[in-house]
């Protein structure tokens, strides 16, 4: 794969973080849905840290669309986040907490609120500008999160576990929202998830991480015909 074909690459990355070392080599294809996968502790949040800067490696080099960024603030890189709690501010109403993904000033132009509302409602919040977080479901709460992403217009997107505190219904309908959104914009998806149907739903590959290191990176086909990987057959079938 060329420097051409994928959005994000962790090149030869190394951390320690407390008694855990990880060892990270793997790239993301450009406009493709990956899920990030792996039992607890094997660090699936920790490779979602190191892309969005929240974690520095002690060597090895993260880069997203050709650029070197692994020294760059996360506020400067091209990635948007959404986590499985949302990150909503409890005291501010849903359009103010998606204008932060415009502003953290808050210092909008009228076609940033028009870009605004044009985000809610897509992703099926219209009306819904001057609710609070706690008057929404937990499915409202993360369409929310969702459209705070859209308008930050970022290459590239990273969700730990967005959907995991959804019901089957709520993780279907956000599943089936996060697909079309990404037909729409075509920007590079990596997903955390431990849920097989999410990744059959959603993913055109897969890294398997195990023990800190990558056991498995591939298509989603081959991730779920694969017979020589014990830590991914103790998943698929545990």
């Amino acid at each position: 794969m060329t420097g051409d074909d994928f959005a994000v690459r962790l090149d030869k990355v190394r951390l320690r973080l407390g008694t855990q070392d990880f060892e990270l080599d793997c790239i993301f294809p450009q406009g493709q849905v990956t899920a990030v996968v792996g039992a607890s502790g094997s660090g699936k949040s920790t490779l979602l840290n190191l892309v969005a800067g929240f974690e520095a490696p002690d060597s090895g080099r993260v880069v997203i669309g050709g650029r070197d960024v692994t020294a760059l603030d996360p506020s400067e890189r091209p990635v948007s986040s959404i986590f499985q709690d949302n990150n909503l501010f409890a005291h501010l109403d849903i359009f103010t907490n998606v204008a932060l993904g415009v502003s953290p000033a808050l210092k909008l132009k009228a076609e940033d609120r028009q870009g605004i509302e044009t985000a809610l409602a897509r992703v099926g919040l219209a009306g819904f500008d001057r609710r609070l977080p706690g008057t929404l479901s937990g499915g409202e709460r993360q369409r929310a999160a969702l459209a705070r992403a859209l308008v930050r217009k970022k290459p590239v997107m990273l969700l730990d576990e967005p959907f995991a505190a959804l019901d089957p219904g709520l993780r279907s309908g956000m599943a089936a929202l996060l697909l079309d959104l990404h037909a729409e914009t075509k920007n590079t998806v990596i997903i955390v998830t431990h849920h097989p149907e999410d990744i059959k739903k959603l993913a055109q590959r897969v890294v398997f991480l195990d023990r800190g290191g990558i056991a498995y990176a591939g298509t989603t086909a081959d991730f779920f015909t694969t017979q020589n990987v014990k830590a991914v057959d103790s998943f698929l079938n545990g």
